[in-house]
């Protein structure tokens, strides 16, 4: 084995290489052992096997270990037809996603599951498999009679192959045209005279690119089902296929065969070239006579992908020495370094070489322009799953609204040819304050799989000035006048950022509105508390009108001969029908509305109180006085011939300071009472809404400003009796109800008074902001709101429905008439949603992609009130393509500066904003805890 010449040469390589094994160490240029096997499997499965890069690192063994085992089963097959069916039908179907389609199945077959939650995703999924069988049986059908009865011979300017090999060429150069058409750019440079000039909304840019979504379905018709069944054909007729039971013949075309369908537009490219060099060069050439055309094939995939990756390293290089340079404040420290790197520019070249070769990213050290070969890593550059880790924070929910509309986009696009659909690529998207990044993970047969991450939305200043200029950037291309020139240049030609196209996506567009001069008008002010009356009274009359009636169990009763008689929970009771159940109730409520003197909440007192409690209920049928307290008084002055009632409805305001004896008369007394209509239990409120907590004259002063007419004006607009035949009568009846009248003004007037607080006068701008926000001012009413959450939210959304009624009037101009006022009202209850940004019910809303959402607030640097608008609509999302060996470099110097260098300065220079580099944008995007996207997806499968 000694005088074996290979083995001499590759003793003397190793020897080289464990000596400079110490020295890549100390640089972290050796791969970690995960590292180094999941690039290795992953150049493997790309080159060798004609795969993809997977999306997650479970599906990329997966895949290797069968991709393998399927060169290994076409080794012994005996019969060449039989093999090139096996090659046919097992590289088209590694080719589809098949995990999504058996998860697909499987949801179909359950059908509990949610998955797929309506009948026309299961037609879509029948649709497509079926379109799938009939490609298959048809590839096959080809492969086998043209591989059987077509005659074989060497490839000339004549034969069959190379007939096919011409028509491949003019696909080719078709595809390539009408790829270039859809994006805005030719070459990434000139600009493109049939796409639409200014972009500005969806309806013109709809209009404008409906010739070229014509191309786009000529183009994937091209790509998807003529070019496919034409390589299969040039494959089919190759002569190399005669020869059985040959490696070579395994790996090359097991290879060829599924990249037809894998990859269709590089196999297209790769073929073309393949038989371009046989049709000119001789025939004793060694490529000719030596390598068969699966081998040729192969070696031209390596080729066009290092050559790709070459140009995109060179590229990236030039630009971080200009960047370098470009920097007034760092340019005498950084123009040593450029000189440096134009006198030793050969050993630079060798090392973009060397990193090209190996596939992996041209480090940048802290971002200057010192290039190191970084560690092969997979095209993902981060171990584990993408999607699994954000920095979620309120923002977080603005994203996920947008996915499934950005994701229906992209299909469109990607189908179209607008965007590339090579594994490894990046693509930076803008709208407003939003800034999208898209990574594609995997690529097969009409089908992608992409990575959605969102940035954050608080922008610092770096993220401000990278933003400005990817907007800049962007206007440059979508936003051109008429009368530009036709063939324009790419003003930004050396920034990693080449805009595309643009996105028509459903998505919130952010207003803020300064409210100077309408929150704190006078006029507005004063109008504002007698708004709110209006807003009160139609909101609980329709909130009572939607419920499930809480008196029905009595309108039966009543039906039945017995009394349906109404009064506040702890007052509802009677000797005659209580029971020891309603007795204990009743003991309970009474004893938990008394806090003991307890006003500020002492823990101790409670707990005691809760103790006495508990004991007291062990007798549900004796009712103890509390010593010296008011109902204790009252019952000994009424203790003969006086209803036991009467007695507990004047133990009201409990839990403030004691009441003289003579005035404790002037306390609310509601006798139990009935209503005059049989129909009020419709609308009848909540017995526990009922309760007194005010005095009797305070009711009587607030309720003079109940608007009665009002009143029955919406109790008309119910659509609950419209289906009764005397409907109107019914109507009629309920509102002469006078009981009903009094429960709806006792409600609406203790709602009021509790938001306006002890101070009954005309509120402040900045009383309004601390209600709308849910803090409330003290007053007597304050505990009896709070302790109902239903009816405090019904009271705060009545709040909060009456400011954004002020400010339409300010904006709009004054209502006219009742019915213009209802129209608002339902207008704010149907496509609104008024609230606070930091509420969750915020977020739900978001996500149930309400039409609007409207909330308030106060900027302390202007000091002045602010009104948030968000609108749902179909916008526009300008997208570009990120230079991927950019992003793999600045991304593989993160990874060495923050875990093999230990530099975690906040304020160190990679992260600084560079409008040519983008690099705090590109740091932000990198997976966590080295990157903060506030959102990111799991991989989306997206069918094309």
């Amino acid at each position: 084995m000694v005088n074996i010449q290979a083995l001499g040469h590759m003793n003397q390589i190793l020897h080289i290489l464990f000596i400079c094994l110490p020295f890549l160490w100390a640089l972290g240029t050796l791969p970690p052992p995960d590292a180094l096997f999941l690039w290795a499997m992953e150049q493997v499965l790309e080159f060798g096997l004609g795969g993809s890069s997977m999306s997650t690192h479970l599906r990329l063994l997966i895949m290797f270990i069968v991709s393998a085992g399927t060169v290994i089963i076409s080794y012994f097959i005996p019969n060449t037809v039989g093999v090139v069916l096996f090659m046919t039908g097992l590289g088209f179907l590694l080719s589809l996603n098949l995990s999504e389609m058996v998860f697909s199945f499987k949801c179909r077959i359950e059908t509990k599951s949610k998955a797929l939650p309506s009948g026309s995703d299961k037609q879509f999924i029948w649709k497509r498999c079926f379109f799938y069988i009939i490609v298959l049986v048809l590839a096959l059908l080809e492969t086998g009679l043209l591989h059987h009865f077509a005659g074989f011979s060497q490839i000339c300017k004549t034969s069959p192959q190379a007939i096919v090999g011409y028509l491949l060429t003019i696909l080719l150069i078709a595809l390539w045209i009408l790829r270039e058409i859809q994006s805005v750019y030719i070459f990434g440079v000139f600009r493109n005279p049939f796409y639409a000039k200014d972009v500005q909304t969806v309806t013109l840019f709809l209009e404008k690119q409906t010739g070229l979504m014509r191309i786009g379905v000529v183009r994937w018709i091209l790509l998807d089902l003529v070019s496919p069944f034409a390589m299969i054909a040039f494959l089919s007729l190759d002569s190399s296929l005669q020869e059985l039971h040959s490696v070579s013949i395994s790996v090359g075309f097991t290879r060829a065969f599924r990249m037809v369908w894998q990859n269709t537009e590089n196999a297209l490219l790769e073929t073309v070239i393949v038989s371009a060099l046989h049709l000119l060069s001789n025939a004793d050439v060694w490529w000719n006579k030596n390598l068969d055309t699966g081998i040729r094939l192969l070696l031209v995939g390596i080729i066009r992908d290092r050559l790709i990756q070459l140009v995109s390293k060179l590229k990236f290089a030039v630009t971080v020495l200009l960047a370098s340079w470009m920097e007034k404040k760092r340019r005498k420290s950084t123009t040593s370094l450029c000189i440096f790197n134009i006198v030793f520019s050969p050993f630079v070249l060798v090392l973009i070489v060397i990193s090209t070769l190996l596939s992996s990213p041209l480090l940048p050290l802290f971002t200057l322009p010192l290039f190191l070969v970084g560690f092969p890593r997979p095209l993902q550059s981060w171990p584990g799953t993408v999607g699994t880790s954000a920095c979620l924070c309120p923002d977080t929910v603005y994203y996920c609204q947008m996915i499934p509309s950005l994701t229906t986009a992209l299909q469109s696009a990607m189908a179209a040819g607008s965007l590339g659909l090579l594994p490894g690529s990046h693509y930076l998207g803008r709208f407003q304050d939003r800034v999208i990044w898209i990574m594609i993970l995997e690529c097969g047969y009409t089908y992608c799989c992409i990575n959605i991450k969102g940035l954050e939305l608080q922008e610092t200043s770096c993220h401000t000035t990278e933003a400005r200029r990817v907007d800049e950037v962007f206007a440059s291309a979508f936003e051109q006048e008429e009368y530009t020139r036709v063939c324009s240049v790419n003003e930004h030609f050396g920034n990693v950022l080449t805009p595309c196209t643009v996105l028509p996506v459903k998505i919130y567009s952010d207003a803020r509105n300064i409210l100077s001069g309408i929150i704190d008008s006078h006029d507005n002010l004063n109008e504002f508390k007698g708004d709110l009356i209006k807003v009160l009274v139609w909101i609980l009359v329709q909130h009572c009108s939607r419920r499930p009636s809480i008196q029905d169990t009595a309108y039966q009763n009543e039906k039945m001969g017995k009394a349906s008689l109404t009064a506040p929970p702890a007052l509802n009771t009677s000797p005659q029908t209580e029971s020891s159940e309603d007795t204990k109730s009743i003991n309970s409520e009474t004893l938990d509305d008394w806090p003991d003197d307890n006003v500020f909440g002492d823990e101790t007192t409670i707990k005691k109180g809760n103790q006495e409690k508990d004991q007291l209920k062990a007798f549900p049928g004796i009712h103890l006085p509390i010593p010296g307290s008011v109902e204790s008084r009252v019952v000994d002055d009424h203790s003969i011939g006086t209803a036991p009632e009467s007695s507990l409805y004047k133990a009201v305001m409990l839990g403030y300071p004691a009441v003289d004896k003579g005035k404790q008369e002037d306390m609310m007394h509601i006798p139990l009472m009935e209503f005059s209509c049989s129909q009020s239990h419709l609308l009848s409120l909540p017995e526990e809404w009922t309760s007194s907590c005010l005095p009797n004259s305070k009711i009587r002063e607030m309720s003079s400003l109940f608007p009665e007419d009002w009143y029955q004006f919406v109790l008309r607009q119910l659509d609950c009796f419209h289906s009764e035949e005397n409907a109107s009568n019914v109507v009629e009846d309920i509102g002469k109800d006078s009981v009903l009248k009094d429960f709806y003004i006792h409600a609406v007037m203790t709602c009021c008074f509790s938001l306006f607080g002890i101070d009954n006068m005309i509120p402040t701008p900045g009383h309004i902001l601390r209600v709308y926000s849910g803090v409330l001012p003290w007053s007597l009413a304050l505990d009896w709101l709070t302790e109902k959450p239903e009816l405090f939210q019904l009271a705060l959304k009545a709040f909060r429905y009456t400011l954004k009624l002020m400010i339409d009037k300010a904006s709009l101009g004054p209502i006219e008439d009742f019915q213009e006022l209802i129209n608002y009202l339902e207008e704010y209850e149907n496509d609104w949603y008024i609230g606070v940004v930091s509420d969750e019910k915020w977020k739900e809303a978001v996500l149930q992609e309400k039409p609007y959402l409207f909330s308030l607030g106060y900027d302390s640097n202007m000091g002045v009130y602010t009104g948030r608008v968000l609108t749902l609509q179909e916008l526009l999302i300008q997208l570009g393509k990120l230079n991927a060996e950019a992003v793999r470099g600045q991304w593989a110097n993160l990874a060495w500066e923050l875990l093999y260098a230990t530099n975690d300065d906040e304020e160190r220079y990679s992260i600084q904003a560079h409008p040519l580099l983008l690099r705090n944008l590109t740091v932000q995007a990198a997976e966590p805890p080295l990157g903060y996207p506030i959102y990111s997806s799991k991989p989306l499968h997206i069918h094309l």
